[in-house]
């Protein structure tokens, strides 16, 4: 028997063998005729220039599409660790930081929403003054240098690393909302704003360190604070050094500094034209004292020849704004001052006297609105700080070391102990490495 060969019908075949079967059925002989002409169109060539039919995506991308959406939206949590506030700048005398305050009995803190938002844009601006006052962006200072941007390497960022050796490192800010982590003296800042190096009462100095960078409401205070100086008499502004573009512990100076919350003024007033970037580098600031304060039974007050009424004015405007915590200044013009005023004397409290401080005034403002993290000191004690307090500041006790007995041996140098990353809080290890 010769056996049946399969014949190779075209849809056109198949429709009309089925086309008696389904003339009983309506329906069905729609459904047919609807199959063989999609069937010669898979036969036909397309037309040249035709757009193809679009395709359903597999479900493997499907799937991947969102699970990318549900890491977006996945919510981390860092823990905050408590930390010691050490006050200011190192001791002029030891040049050791200055000796932390008891502990507080402060509780842990923490937080789970996403601790570190990135904002839009994506590059920070740099701030300059307008009117009515505003923080306005204008194209980066050539003192920044935003595009040499160190990558530190996974083997960099360890717990025992020295941490002002990799925040020193840093020349662009973390690219992240605005934020002051951890304590004046052991934290970071995140989404740093520049002091731009040139304003309409202000110029920067030192402009190789790179320390114009604070936390938008210091930028904001300094641009109002120089604003004012005029009226009050004085020119403008000579600002020294804020922070490092993601904070951190510096690498030479200052102990605190690192939150972004603080700034140095010089007590020199701006002169008249725009300073050189070598002028802004070998130029002096101007002690205000007559003498040394470290000799025994030495005068450690202001020198009359170069104190100024409007110098007084200027730090009185400076402690007058809310957001300003504390200004630091020598014990001198801590007196000076206390003399100055002859009416509210308020201010006066939170003008605190500490070594060094003579050539320039240190302003510090409290932990800004929405920085999680962020440990204020204690408010000043009570007062105008003019009494008993100021006299100790004044004498020889906190200036001139006691000789040592005869039969004391002498001590050995302590060795300077280094801030290691693991040290500062959780979340400034975010800020280092943020891209």
């Amino acid at each position: 028997m010769t056996p049946m060969r399969a014949s190779a019908k075209s849809p056109g075949d198949r429709f009309s063998e089925a086309a008696p079967q389904a003339g009983r059925h309506p329906l069905l002989l729609a459904l047919l005729a609807s199959a063989s002409i999609a069937g010669l169109a898979m036969l036909l060539p397309a037309p040249a220039g035709a757009a193809p039919l679009p395709r359903e995506k597999p479900a493997s991308l499907i799937a991947a599409e969102a699970m990318s959406r549900l890491e977006e939206r996945r919510v981390t949590t860092t823990r905050v660790l408590p930390s010691t506030d050490i006050g200011d700048l190192v001791d002029a005398r030891s040049g050791q930081p200055a000796a932390p305050a008891a502990p507080s009995g402060e509780v842990y803190s923490s937080f789970a929403s996403p601790p570190l938002p990135r904002p839009a844009p994506a590059e920070r601006p740099v701030v300059v003054a307008a009117a009515p006052m505003q923080l306005v962006a204008a194209p980066p200072a050539s003192s920044q240098a935003t595009s040499s941007q160190p990558v530190l390497p996974p083997s960099a960022v360890r717990p025992g690393a020295v941490a002002k050796e990799l925040f020193g490192a840093m020349r662009a800010p973390a690219p992240l909302a605005a934020r002051s982590i951890g304590s004046y003296a052991k934290g970071c800042l995140a989404g740093a704003t520049a002091l731009a190096v040139d304003g309409p009462a202000w110029q920067v100095m030192r402009l190789s360190r790179n320390r114009n960078w604070g936390h938008p409401q210091l930028v904001d205070m300094l641009q109002r604070l120089a604003n004012d100086a005029p009226a009050l008499g004085w020119n403008g502004l000579l600002v020294g050094d804020l922070a490092q573009p993601r904070g951190g512990p510096m690498t030479s100076g200052h102990a605190s500094h690192q939150i972004g919350l603080d700034a140095d003024i010089w007590l020199t007033p701006m002169p008249d034209r725009t300073l050189s970037r070598e002028e802004r580098e070998s130029m002096s600031a101007v002690s205000m004292l007559k003498g040394s304060s470290e000799l025994p039974g030495a005068d450690r007050g202001v020198d009359p020849a170069k104190w100024s009424d409007a110098r007084a004015r200027l730090i009185r405007r400076a402690a007058q704004d809310p957001r300003v915590s504390r200004i630091f200044v020598h014990p001198g013009i801590k007196q000076a001052l206390c003399r100055f005023e002859t009416g509210e004397r308020g201010w006066l409290r939170k003008v605190r006297p500490w070594w060094g401080h003579h050539y320039h005034f240190h302003v510090r403002i409290a932990c800004p609105d929405g920085s999680v993290g962020c440990k204020d000191q204690d408010a000043p004690p009570p007062g105008d700080g003019c009494g008993q307090e100021l006299a100790w500041w004044l004498s020889d006790e906190p200036w001139v070391p006691k000789k040592p007995k005869k039969t004391d041996k002498p001590a050995a140098p302590a060795k300077k102990k280094q801030l290691t990353l693991a040290a500062l809080p959780q979340a400034c290890t975010e800020v280092l490495v943020a891209r």
